[in-house]
């Protein structure tokens, strides 16, 4: 059996790369491991996540702002098995939906693990030890990242879990510890938070969400201290284990003093690394770098002619969206296409509440490369929008070139950040000046209002309503 292209994996990046390969009329297949289509993202990552997240948000308004909106309830309580019954539901309908569009495009699915015979021979390993191969003109690798682990905090999957578990848990803690302060951690921690667990975060570093603006980290802190976290920053993790159910990490501070934590159970989110094992790539050629990563070119190509890696298995940030670009990227390019990426303008995401989100370069950056910027800031407690919502916490940030004022980086922390950063993206794909963003009508009263000012503020600090 042969096929135009080939991808293993079913994560954004690769279902993504299949329709698109199928829609240019590449005879495609897609082969995954487990028996749901999806991948992280959809089964125990973006998705599941959200709806969590949505669903812990909902109770945390019930508790803290119906009153004050002047909705009197009473007995409010979580039924955490329905929660997660309905994160599931959500889960399903989602895969379910991947799967008709394999379907739909004529995309031949495989469930096994994939692994190269050859550099155009791949043989498939169903879960019942069953084998097939089939032969492939190209290839394209999407096969994603999972949860690093310390080899000093035994991952026992029950009371030391990492972010799948943590989607799946059977009670709401009344404590937890979370090991890292980026975003996993950050999100997780934020669903569990609202609903009374006392969260306590260990970082190494000295702030939270630490690959993003560092303006947005000490705004996020202040956000969640008000639902009690506590942080400590600096604080290299050297062990832990479990006693009588409970959770004790040690910890050594930036002068050396040892301390020691205790909670229900800890969360280990200290990033992801990508996902090879197994796929045999020692059989096609395929080189690694010193990270893991699958080595690739400027088109997404490998060493190897004709297999091609995507998403978090290659360089850049693991976001699924950049996945999605770069599945699209590559199979355009196997049809005869020109596409481009433009890896500055993926933005960056964080679902707390309120939402982080940035694009273009942060203001650490900008400093660190000598460029000259000018930057605006406006607070959404100086909206309209925001005071009637109650989502008075937060800010926007533009930065801009001193000179040309063309905007260079967008960083937001408020209600709906995750939605406003796309009028920033598309603004900086077409180079727009603060000045052009300035002058655009924007409907009143919005969220978006606070991207308009903060880019007044950003010439010449003529913001209006601040």
């Amino acid at each position: 059996m042969g096929y135009d292209v080939t991808v293993i994996g079913s994560g954004p990046g690769g279902y993504v790369a299949a329709i698109r390969a199928a829609q240019l009329g590449l005879k495609t297949a897609i082969i995954e491991k487990y028996n749901t289509l999806g991948g992280t993202c959809l089964n125990v990552g973006c998705i599941p996540s959200k709806a969590l997240l949505d669903s812990s948000e909902h109770y945390h308004n019930a508790t803290h702002t119906f009153k004050e909106h002047g909705i009197e309830v009473s007995d409010v309580k979580v039924n955490l098995a329905q929660m997660i019954n309905r994160k599931n539901e959500v889960v399903k309908q989602t895969s379910d939906g991947v799967k008709f569009l394999m379907k739909k495009n004529k995309i031949d699915v495989f469930h096994g693990v994939g692994s190269f015979v050859s550099a155009n021979k791949i043989k498939i390993t169903a879960q019942d030890g069953t084998t097939q191969e089939i032969e492939t003109a190209k290839s394209i690798i999407a096969t994603g990242s999972k949860p690093i682990v310390l080899p000093t905090v035994p991952h026992d999957k029950k009371r030391i879990i990492t972010s799948t578990e943590a989607l799946n848990l059977t009670e709401i803690p009344k404590s937890m510890i979370i090991i890292g302060g980026g975003v996993i951690g950050m999100e997780l921690g934020s669903v569990y938070g609202r609903m009374g667990t006392k969260v306590t975060v260990i970082e190494f570093l000295d702030g939270l969400i630490p690959t993003m603006d560092k303006t947005m980290g000490k705004e996020l802190q202040k956000a969640l201290s008000k639902l009690g976290f506590a942080f400590n920053f600096k604080h290299k993790v050297t062990g832990a284990k479990v006693e009588n159910d409970q959770v004790i990490v040690t910890a050594t501070n930036e002068v050396g003093e040892e301390k020691t934590f205790t909670a229900d159970y800890c969360l280990l989110s200290i990033g992801r690394k990508p996902y090879t094992e197994g796929l045999g790539l020692e059989n096609a050629g395929v080189k690694l770098d010193a990270k893991g990563r699958i080595e690739v070119n400027d088109h997404l190509e490998t060493n190897v002619k004709g297999i091609y890696a995507i998403g978090d298995v290659v360089k850049g940030a693991m976001l699924a969206h950049k996945a999605e670009e770069e599945g699209v990227f590559v199979a355009e390019q196997i049809a005869g296409q020109k596409p481009h990426i433009n890896y500055l303008l993926i933005p960056n995401v964080v679902y707390t509440w309120p939402e982080v989100s940035g694009v273009g370069f942060t203001e650490e950056e900008l400093k660190a490369s000598g460029r000259k910027y000018k930057a605006g800031s406006f607070p959404f407690k100086a909206l309209g929008r925001a005071r009637a919502s109650m989502d008075i916490d937060g800010l926007v940030k533009v930065l801009a070139d001193a000179t040309t004022d063309e905007i260079l980086g967008v960083h937001i922390i408020g209600a709906r950040a995750a939605d406003i950063i796309a009028e920033a993206v598309v603004a900086m794909e077409y180079r727009a000046s603060a000045e052009d963003v300035a002058r655009m009508s924007h409907a009143h009263p919005t969220y978006t209002e606070a991207l308009k000012e903060a880019c007044l503020a950003a010439t010449a600090n003529r913001a209006m309503h601040v």
